[in-house]
């Protein structure tokens, strides 16, 4: 089935990934749906924790679609998102045709279009989703890459085809699904922003992070899923944390406390799982001192 027509309304969406555990408010499923039906890059940015990726990997499973994952990093051209020759296994197959080929009789154009083969390029995320499609890309953390990268990424979701020197112009059948995650460590170029549909993801209110925990980790008791949640919504608004736990540490806390046979929050297991919800000693103090004021009375 064509990804456009999988989907007969946003409301069905969110029915579809809320039954994978994922659970999207209206502005998010309609977003979404928009980019299915447009055939539209999504880029979705916010903190982290927000579940960006969890959303690519929900949209991929209730498609039944391969999830290709290209994760950006400071550095990242566009060889390591495309394609790479397999070296070794070049040389060889060169060798091996040395050793049966009589002397002086080795076709040198010949040797270089098997050399070049197909079987010997090792296909790179974005060269992967172009050949495999349909299927999800995620770019992942978009923003830790360099602007040459951007125009790069801008050019393949422009025609949905690369060229490769040795084999020559690769066209998706289909375009992928592309979902693009920024953390906004610096400001995208409007050109990349203007082929996507855009969406800024929040952290979730109380109920929907409830309901989130409530579905990824039902084993929780229900008061004690309701009593980290809370604490961890009161650390977001009311503490100046580096990083605020998001919602994969909010279940990371919330599984932690129950493997250690918690069924009601108390302050001293909770101030001895700290580092399962924040990552940063500064974070970690104040989040301690939050508990003897919050728990502690």
């Amino acid at each position: 089935m064509d990804p456009r027509e999988a989907f007969s309304s946003a409301t069905e969406l969110a029915e579809r990934l809320g039954a994978t555990g994922y659970l999207v408010d209206e502005s998010l499923a309609t977003v979404t749906w928009l980019s299915l039906r447009l055939g539209r890059p999504l880029l979705l940015e916010g903190e982290p924790g927000t579940g960006k990726t969890a959303l690519a990997e929900a949209v991929a499973q209730t498609l039944e679609l391969p999830l290709i994952r290209l994760q950006c990093y400071e550095g990242i051209d566009a060889t390591q998102a495309l394609y790479d020759w397999d070296f070794p296994r070049q040389i060889l197959h060169l060798r091996a045709l040395q050793a049966v080929a009589p002397e002086g009789h080795t076709d040198v154009a010949a040797v270089e279009d098997e050399l070049f083969a197909d079987r010997f390029l090792v296909a790179r995320p974005v060269l992967r989703a172009l050949r495999e499609s349909p299927a999800v890309l995620l770019v992942d953390e978009v923003d830790r890459a360099d602007d040459e990268f951007e125009a790069f990424l801008l050019e393949v979701l422009s025609t949905w085809q690369v060229t490769v020197p040795e084999l020559g112009t690769i066209a998706a059948a289909t375009p992928p699904i592309v979902v693009l995650t920024s953390n906004r460590t610096r400001e995208l170029h409007d050109a990349l922003k203007r082929r996507c549909l855009y969406h800024w993801i929040d952290h979730p209110g109380l109920a929907r992070e409830l309901a989130i925990v409530r579905s990824r980790a039902p084993e929780v008791s229900a008061k004690l899923a309701e009593q980290v949640v809370g604490l961890v919504q009161r650390l977001r608004a009311e503490e100046d944390l580096l990083k605020p736990p998001g919602v994969a540490e909010t279940l990371d806390w919330a599984r932690a406390l129950h493997e250690l046979g918690s069924s009601d929050l108390d302050l001293e297991r909770a101030a001895a799982t700290v580092g399962v919800a924040v990552k940063y000693h500064e974070d970690a103090e104040r989040v301690r001192a939050a508990l003897d004021r919050i728990l502690g009375r």
